[in-house]
């Protein structure tokens, strides 16, 4: 699991507006198109596109019902938001402005016309000028190839490669992506896929409590959305089937009565964290989702030993959360608790994220040497705890 944080990027207008018409077109290569990306530490796609003639640094965001842009990016292209509404995003409900949205481009698409909301994307991560929605992607197909970092966008009905399918349609609503998926012989439907969420797969409270997800142990992690933090259960269940891929070790977050999936009506949903295992197809004009598994489809997550969520924070790392039961919980580490050295490592010495929080999830058994930046010493005896 990913100890520094994950962002969840999905968001759903509190009320509908009318948009003014746009319009959006294919180059006759797209096919051609290639689009290169990075995984963000957050497990995102992060891509370089063209907003009012100008570079853009944006996110792929299937969970996200309209394309945002920055407040900054917005002022510097002289957008001007005039109707302003509150609306639903994971963590809790985000302030946003409708503006008519200037030609922006991706690939082999062009879209003129239509609205784009301003909004602060500051829980984006840093650089983040855009996330790119629903109303834009679900045009077309959308062919995610993770493992070689790049993605493209074809006409609906196009078949790149062969995989296991699933149906995959918008709901009428929010316009999300979303299909089917089961655990434990319990069926799980609808679930929004969700490109914008950095976790694998996260279930509503009522769905987890019907399955028989036995022997499966929990303990806490966080996300941040949008909207805010948010405290979730988390296991790692042995098998889960996805688009017709039973998928072994997998890490599911358990999302309470007030999250979001319940909120929108969702059994959960399907993060890149689930998804960079396979070569990806989203196609809602044909009703379909086409997953192909890469290189990561058989790597299992990465399972705390520590209980540590950790934050940098200039030369030291902060204690974001400790997970429930685990062995920082138990010699009774705080949030807030603030690192400087691990094993003789110094975080002000420059050591890398890798590097120096690696131990976090090390072996089971392993004594390690903590420095606390107070001046003190602790040791912390890694440990299987879920």
């Amino acid at each position: 699991m990913r100890l520094i944080l994950v962002l969840l990027l999905c968001l759903l207008p509190s009320a509908p507006l009318a948009a003014a018409a746009q319009e959006i077109a294919l180059a006759p290569d797209s096919e051609d198109r290639w689009i290169a990306f990075e995984l963000t530490e957050h497990n995102q796609i992060r891509f370089t596109m063209t907003f009012a003639g100008r570079p853009a640094t944006a996110l792929l965001d299937t969970g996200l019902s309209d394309t945002l842009v920055s407040e900054p990016l917005a002022a510097r292209t002289d957008l001007r938001g005039s109707v302003e509404e509150r609306a639903t995003a994971v963590g809790g409900d985000v302030s946003l402005r409708w503006s008519a949205s200037p030609e922006l481009r991706l690939g082999g698409l062009t879209r003129n016309g239509g609205r784009i909301g301003i909004a602060s994307l500051e829980g984006a991560g840093a650089g983040i000028d855009l996330l790119i929605g629903s109303d834009i992607l679900s045009c077309c197909a959308l062919d995610i190839d993770y493992d070689a970092r790049r993605f493209r966008i074809l006409p609906s009905g196009r078949l790149p490669f062969r995989g296991k399918s699933a149906s995959l349609h918008l709901t009428p609503s929010s316009r999300s992506y979303v299909t089917r998926g089961s655990l434990a012989g319990a069926t799980l439907s609808p679930m929004i896929v969700d490109t914008g969420d950095g976790a694998a797969i996260t279930i509503a409270r009522t769905i987890w409590d019907a399955t028989d997800h036995a022997p499966a142990a929990t303990t806490s992690t966080i996300a941040f959305g949008l909207g805010g933090a948010i405290e979730t259960d988390v296991a790692i269940v042995p098998e889960i089937e996805i688009a017709d891929v039973k998928a072994r070790q997998v890490e599911v977050r358990i999302e309470d009565a007030s999250g979001f999936s319940t909120r929108v009506g969702a059994a959960g949903r399907i993060g890149s964290g689930f998804l960079l295992g396979y070569r990806v197809l989203l196609d809602p004009g044909a009703g379909r989702m086409v997953l192909r598994p890469g290189a990561q489809a058989d790597v299992g997550p990465a399972r705390s030993t520590s209980g540590l969520l950790l934050a940098f924070q200039g030369d030291e790392l902060r204690v974001l959360h400790v997970m429930r039961h685990s062995p920082a919980a138990r010699a009774g580490w705080h949030v807030g608790d603030r690192i400087c050295a691990a094993d003789g490592l110094s975080v002000r010495d420059g050591v890398s994220a890798t590097g120096l929080v690696g131990w976090t999830v090390g072996t089971p058994g392993r004594t390690v040497r903590i420095g606390m930046c107070d001046g003190s010493e602790r040791t912390l005896t890694l440990a299987n705890f879920y």
